[in-house]
């Protein structure tokens, strides 16, 4: 275990150490081409339909009760899920819990996750983790499903999370969620930061360049830091894999479970570093950012002038051969690999135009009997918020799930499509978002001074003017969509099949460079941008050729909506707040905000007929052979003692199992300990252990422990004080048992013939009786007195109860024809905690 976390922390500084070479290389030619665009400016293409800045202000995804699998426990236990705005997975105890604002039991980010329906899936992947490990799919590996309907989020290095639901419908919902959870989570970085996004990712790629890998990233998701940790683990994780696994001891499924947990705790331990590191490194580049910009907007001009030199000449040297390339290798399938892309895409786009036409047409129908404000705020409060439903969406998304690159995942060096279906997943919801709120912002407009009739036709004007705007918005995305894409597909190729031959000669080209210059112009930076250039024009020809034909509803470049509605992006950015106005209430069109108002869910909750709508407590769970429950055989009051409490809610807290964090946790995946107590008579007969399968003992550790001994002085205290007190309890026993013999010989005087054996057996019960409850205190039986009720202060006597009490507390013993005479034995005590007491009577 100490090896390995040695070697995660030299895999994680040498990473981030050539990596931060890069970022700050990078950084410079960042700025430089950020200030340049500042200056020289530069236009985007306008777009027909509005943007909103924050769409899912006060708003929630989606939240519900399911069941979660428990890895370390191997339970099955009820978890209310809340998905908010951030689109991470928060779990709670209970819906009551996640009301009363308390911690969440763990959160979720679904950065690099993969959402599973089936086991067979999920099997397949593991096995692919561990290649000498094979499980097949009718021996689940350490879970057994409640139901036929399982949700699983996979991921390469982290750990697993398991769920399942009841019905199909359940699953179908919460699929669409959890993969919409994942498709937000591996987005990209945020393209507001102008300088830190562009440097990260092309540092990023000239790393992985540089270590022979040219093509697309699966793992490029998440945040800058769970990147970098990603990036780590690609080498990190099979170079583990290899030194752990045959180390594993046990049956199949805890090797799996042990290596899962294992690669856990590494993945953890790498993100917290470099998260640490880049932090560092982005600080400094930071601070010395102010200097640089000073720097360029100084000098910009001769720096413009030098760089374009530089170019021309790495033009002229690297053009012939990338000619050459594009004319044998690269053209012949531009067609090929655009007719690929521009099905699946366009028919997911199609889908969302066809959703958005339904929703807009059902409120036209709606608003045709009743048209008052306070109606149609309501059904527009229904669809702001289409875009973001994942089930609503499912649809759309899953017609881009066909997008098969088969032939070019070879050639191109392609992982993977999932890159490019993300990606068009996002542009759909995007648009999907700007149509349904362009057409909220003219419905919005038109509220004033229309009634009726009037009303119903404005808003179908709407309607089409949204629909129209939404064609030719979603032709420009797309076309857009695919270049990029091809660039994506086709760069990286030519740049591999090049830089052999290319890349010795670049350095000479640095003498052109001024020394001063040298921070803002990169030679190897300037060849990729030779090739792109060399190339882009292929690609815009092709995409050009496709809109020329209609082909897929793209529109020609030369179709421009030029002052259709001059004044439509003037109406704002900001949510309209429809429910609010309903409501009365100040809505937050102005940016102002509504104080203690509840988020409003977007996807609404699962009611199935005869169950609950939650499930809210653990005892809920269906019953599965096998599966124990949690801490099965224990009493109520030995859990409320193990649970540790919240000293603020005065509430016990449930500890989540969870990964090995420290090294010796590791080590004892590796190597399990098993701790033996001995005890009297509890060794075995052969002297041997059970193990189980696959265990192996390498090493007995016998540790003793020694209790010190108190105070004589100490010692003697404790004894006088127990002798006055078992004083003044024999003085109470004895007046008790004196009572109870004189109500017995008086039953035999009256009749000791037909009452010996009766009486015998009755005042056994009845001395028991007086016997147990006439004591001050309640104890035990266990033959002593324990040492915590020493102290313990005098409460009223408890009544006699028909409790049926143990006869052999009692003995009694009778002796016809002796005189009476009771025989208290002195030194014996009559201790409440014994319960027992010897009484002789001779007649």
């Amino acid at each position: 275990a100490d090896y390995i976390y040695i070697l995660n922390c030299t895999r994680t500084s040498a990473v981030m150490s050539e990596f931060g070479r890069f970022y700050e290389q990078q950084y410079a030619v960042a700025l430089f081409n950020s200030v340049r665009y500042e200056i020289e400016g530069g236009g985007n293409t306008q777009t027909q339909l509005l943007h909103r800045k924050d769409p899912l202000k006060n708003k929630s995804i989606f939240s519900g009760g399911l069941f979660q699998y428990l890895e370390e426990s191997k339970k099955w236990r009820s978890r209310f899920l809340y998905v908010g705005d951030s689109y991470n997975i928060s779990l709670y105890e209970s819906k009551a819990a996640h009301d009363r604002g308390l911690h969440s039991k763990g959160v979720i980010n679904c950065a690099g996750y993969r959402a599973l329906t089936s086991m067979e899936e999920y099997l397949g992947l593991l096995n692919n983790s561990l290649s000498d490990t094979k499980a097949k799919a009718a021996s689940a590996p350490f879970l057994k499903c409640p139901s036929q309907f399982p949700l699983i989020l996979w991921h390469p290095y982290a750990r697993h999370h398991y769920f399942c639901v009841m019905t199909e419908k359940e699953q179908k919902k919460w699929h669409a969620i959890f993969q919409d959870c994942v498709r937000h989570s591996n987005n990209g970085l945020s393209e507001e930061c102008k300088v830190a996004t562009p440097a990260f990712t092309d540092a990023l790629r000239l790393y992985r360049q540089a270590k022979g890998h040219y093509g697309t990233w699966d793992m490029m998701c998440g945040n800058q830091a769970q990147i970098l940790a990603n990036l780590v683990m690609e080498t990190l994780h099979p170079e583990l894999k290899n030194l752990i696994v045959p180390r594993l001891k046990g049956k199949l499924q805890q090797r799996q479970r042990d290596w899962m947990l294992i690669s856990d705790a590494v993945y953890r331990q790498v993100l917290s570093q470099t998260k640490t590191q880049h932090e560092a490194l982005a600080q400094v580049c930071e601070v010395e950012r102010p200097r640089l910009d000073s720097a360029l907007r100084t000098d910009m001009d001769q720096i413009v002038t030098s760089k374009e030199h530089v170019s021309g000449k790495i033009r002229a040297f690297v053009l012939p051969r990338v000619e050459q390339l594009v004319r044998s290798k690269v053209q012949p399938y531009i067609h090929s690999i655009l007719e690929a892309l521009m099905e699946p895409t366009s028919r997911g786009f199609s889908e969302v135009r066809d959703i958005l036409f339904r929703e807009l047409v059902e409120v036209s129908k709606n608003t045709m009997n009743d048209s008052s404000s306070e109606k149609v705020g309501e059904h527009m409060d229904k669809i702001s918020m289409l875009a973001f439903h994942p089930v609503k969406m499912q649809s759309c998304y899953e017609k881009m799930e066909a997008l098969n690159l088969e032939g070019l995942q070879q050639r191109c060096d392609v992982s993977s499509p999932s890159v490019f279906i993300q990606r068009a997943q996002i542009l759909m919801r995007q648009q999907m978002d700007n149509a349904v709120h362009t057409f909220e912002q003219l419905v919005h407009q038109s509220l004033d001074g229309h009634s009726g009739e009037d009303f119903c036709k404005t808003i179908q004007r709407c309607q089409d003017r949204v629909l129209k705007k939404y064609d030719y918005d979603s032709s420009t995305v797309r076309k857009k969509f695919f270049r990029e894409a091809l660039l994506q597909i086709i760069i990286p190729y030519m740049l591999k099949q090049l830089s052999p031959s290319c890349s010795p000669e670049l350095p000479k080209y640095k003498e052109l460079i001024f020394e001063d210059f040298s921070r803002f112009i990169l030679v190897e930076n300037i060849f990729e941008e030779v090739v792109l250039q060399s190339v882009s024009k292929d690609i815009m020809m092709a995409v050009k050729e496709a809109a020329v034909q209609r082909r897929h509803n793209l529109y020609r470049d030369s179709m421009v909506l030029t002052n259709s509605d001059p004044n439509l992006h003037l109406l704002g950015e900001d949510t309209i707040d429809w429910a609010g106005q309903i409501r009365g209430v100040k809505g937050e069109r102005q940016g102002g905000e509504v104080a203690n108002r509840k988020r409003r869910q977007i996807v609404s909750m699962i009611q199935l007929d005869g169950m609950p709508l939650l499930y809210e407590s653990c005892q809920e769970v269906p019953g599965v052979d096998g599966i124990p429950e949690e801490n099965e055989g224990q009493t109520e009051q030995d859990l409320e003692t193990e649970k540790p409490v919240n000293p603020i809610q005065q509430e016990p807290i449930e500890k989540e199992p969870g990964s090995p964090d420290s090294i010796s946790e590791i080590r004892d995946l590796i190597n399990p300990v098993l701790e033996v107590i001995e005890k009297d008579g509890s060794q075995q007969t052969n002297g041997m252990l059970p193990l189980e399968e696959g265990d192996e003992v390498k090493l007995i550790t016998t540790v003793t422990e020694f209790v010190p001994r108190e105070s004589p002085i100490k010692v003697d205290e404790e004894l006088d004080t127990a002798q006055i007190k078992q004083s003044s309890e024999e003085e109470r026993c004895v007046s008790a048992i004196e009572s109870a013999i004189q109500q017995i010989e008086i039953a035999i005087q009256e009749d000791p013939s037909e009452n010996l054996s009766e009486g015998a057996i009755d005042s056994d019960g009845e001395f028991a009786q007086t016997s147990t409850n006439s004591s001050p205190f309640h104890h035990d039986d266990s033959g002593f007195q324990s040492p915590a009720n020493e102290n313990v202060e005098e409460v009223e006597p408890q009544p006699i109860t028909d409790e049926v009490v143990d006869t052999d507390q009692v003995m009694l013993t009778l002796v016809e024809g002796v005189k009476s005479s009771i025989d208290l034995d002195a030194k014996a005590p009559c201790d409440a905690s014994e319960k027992k007491s010897e009484v002789e009577i001779e007649s």
